[in-house]
């Protein structure tokens, strides 16, 4: 059985989310042809990462990324740093011929994002971009329904995620909130998400216009003291894609009412299907092509029990009919990877994927079209 041994770089909540995808793969996935552990760590403070380690039976803890990447031991590398890194570690990974599982987005710029694919596909190693929500059962299913042609040509779609994490002006920021760290605001943090659902059901973007929003220019910077908003909290898309589909795209840190809401509608000349993130074990379908009546006759929105139903060898645990949660996606995801890794292929979502999400990004922010008013919000 082939032995990889992964190189964990930052251990924040992606970090810990990715090493319980890794420690859990043999619960999921039966008769796992590899194992995989995490054997190296290496945090921005050392004394974090030994209490990481010790509590999470980490071998050894590094003093730098250097002395990760460069490891002979290691196999590949995890990246769960900071985005404006990635391009760094990524190149400096590849060319140490690691196999790289990096976190999204994939860069802060289209033309770092074009390298590192470009990169990735001469080093022969495997990569993937961490996408998560693909490996989702509601995901999986409405991907395979749209395949199959049960929703036709694609019309329209649409696509959110709401969050309220910066709904509260006198709550410290974090490095997501930070332009100069995160290399962008909530497009990159959740819009990526949504771009990339977007992408992997309905096709290619050609063309997008954005707005974007300020809705709190003053907060509490991460040291308690006065800081200007520099990044934006929400953002709003209007898209076209390569096969004609229109849609729209939000997303927002300032959504009062929301938690973790993800949700996408792909409607089509056939039929139609929606999902949501936080209605996890079910995908909504609409067949157009069923029989109407005066009352409706068949039609109506099908709910699809998705739970704990994976491809093979996934779905084993807790059992088909146990419910999914949003680690799962993760498990999925990290699966996605290794099992591409052991058996020398590519990944995917791949970096080629990354790179588009990029530059749709990076379009929406050309495109930005709003007028900002005193108070960071859109003017009339």
């Amino acid at each position: 059985m082939k032995e990889i041994r992964i190189g964990l770089l930052g251990f924040g909540a992606m970090g810990k989310t990715h090493l319980y995808a890794v420690n859990n793969l043999p619960f999921y996935y039966k008769d796992l042809t590899f194992s995989a552990r995490v054997t190296s760590l290496v945090t921005a403070h050392k004394e974090s990462a030994q209490r990481a380690a010790s509590l999470y039976a980490i071998p050894h803890t590094a003093e730098s990324e250097e002395e990760i990447i460069n490891d002979p031991t290691l196999d590949a590398i995890d990246i769960c740093t900071p985005n404006i890194f990635h391009y760094d570690t990524v190149c400096r990974a590849l060319r140490a011929g690691k196999h790289v599982y990096c976190e999204k987005p994939l860069s802060v710029t289209y033309a770092q994002a074009r390298e590192m694919a470009e990169l990735a596909q001469k080093s022969g190693k495997t990569v993937q971009i961490v996408f998560n929500n693909r490996f989702m059962g509601a995901a999986i299913r409405a991907r395979r329904l749209i395949e199959e042609g049960r929703l036709g040509r694609i019309i329209s779609f649409r696509g959110e995620y709401l969050h309220t994490s910066a709904i509260f002006a006198d709550r410290p920021i974090g490095w997501k909130q930070n332009r100069d760290i995160c290399g962008g605001g909530v497009l990159f943090d959740l819009g990526s998400h949504v771009i990339d659902m977007i992408y992997y059901l309905c096709g290619r973007f050609a063309s997008v216009v954005g707005a974007s929003q300020i809705a709190f220019p003053r907060r509490v910077g991460s040291d308690g003291q006065p800081w200007e908003t520099n990044a934006d909290e929400a953002f709003y898309m209007l898209a076209r894609l390569e096969n004609g589909a229109m849609g729209t795209i939000e997303v927002s840190k300032v959504a009062a009412g929301s938690n973790d809401d993800l949700k996408i509608e792909v409607r089509g000349e056939k039929g139609a299907l929606r999902f949501s993130l936080m209605d996890p074990n079910f995908l909504y379908f609409y067949d157009a092509t069923r029989e109407d009546g005066v009352l409706g006759g068949e039609r109506g929105y099908q709910a699809i029990e998705c739970v704990g139903r994976y491809p093979a060898p996934g779905g084993s645990f807790p059992g088909m009919r146990a419910p999914v949660g949003w680690l799962r996606g993760h498990v999925g995801s990290m699966y996605s990877f290794l099992s591409a890794v052991a058996e020398g292929r590519e990944a995917s979502p791949s970096f080629e994927d990354g790179a588009h999400v990029q530059w749709v990004m990076e379009q929406a922010y050309k495109n930005d079209i709003s007028a900002k008013d005193s108070t960071g919000g859109l003017s009339k």
